[in-house]
């Protein structure tokens, strides 16, 4: 049985969604990061950094949002959300995936923190670090919304749905609350909103926005 620890609407939505996407047996385990469940003795036990998701099954454990989906996704291979070893398309998605993983993802992770990146009690400083991040991620959404203007895919991958989708819903949703002035929230950019409302309409996303209780702005 795979055992998902997760928060919910945290970097382990997008995990959640490709277990639904492949209807694979599964148990979520919650992590509370009310009580700072995960920096406790025992989940820094599965998972020493202390971050949301971490994926067991069986004797094996898993964490990065990115090597759980991928991990998972090849446990049922025959449903294409990746793309066949050797090809072009392989390629691509190592491409994004990447992207989405270590540029996209990390530069979004100071906007919620602001205050990892200056000295404690730094207040000015951390505003400064999150109105700084929303400046850099504009600048990212620009490529993907570059990329949906260009190439006039329904997916990254074309026609193809891929783990790449899931992970740009989840970091796009990820700034709703952006100050436009910085940056406009993913659902303002043209070519960003109907491809992210394609994804939201799955039904595997649907049934994750219901058990994590997430609530309107979906996007």
């Amino acid at each position: 049985m795979l055992q998902l620890h997760y928060s919910p609407t945290d970097a382990s939505m997008a995990p959640h969604i490709v277990l639904e996407e492949l209807s694979l047996p599964y148990e979520l385990l919650l992590v509370d990061r009310s009580v700072l469940a995960q920096k406790s003795p025992e989940y820094l036990q599965l998972n020493p950094n202390g971050t949301i998701p971490t994926l067991v099954h069986g004797d094996l454990v898993i964490y990065e949002t990115a090597a759980i989906m991928m991990y998972v996704a090849e446990l049922q291979p025959e449903a294409g959300l990746l793309p066949m070893v050797g090809t072009a398309e392989r390629g691509a998605f190592y491409k994004w995936m990447f992207w989405l993983a270590n540029t996209l993802h990390s530069s979004l992770i100071p906007f919620f923190y602001g205050e990892r990146w200056v000295a404690a009690g730094n207040a000015a400083g951390a505003t400064e670090v999150k109105w700084q991040a929303q400046i850099r991620v504009k600048s990212l959404l620009q490529i993907l919304d570059n990329e949906l203007a260009t190439s006039k895919q329904k997916y990254l991958l074309g026609e193809r749905f891929s783990l790449l989708d899931i992970y740009a819903l989840m970091l796009c949703r990820w700034t709703r609350d952006f100050d436009s002035a910085a940056c406009a929230p993913a659902r303002d950019w043209p070519h960003l909103r109907p491809y992210l409302e394609r994804i939201l309409a799955r039904p595997s996303v649907q049934r994750v926005y219901a058990k994590e209780g997430i609530v309107a702005p979906l996007i």
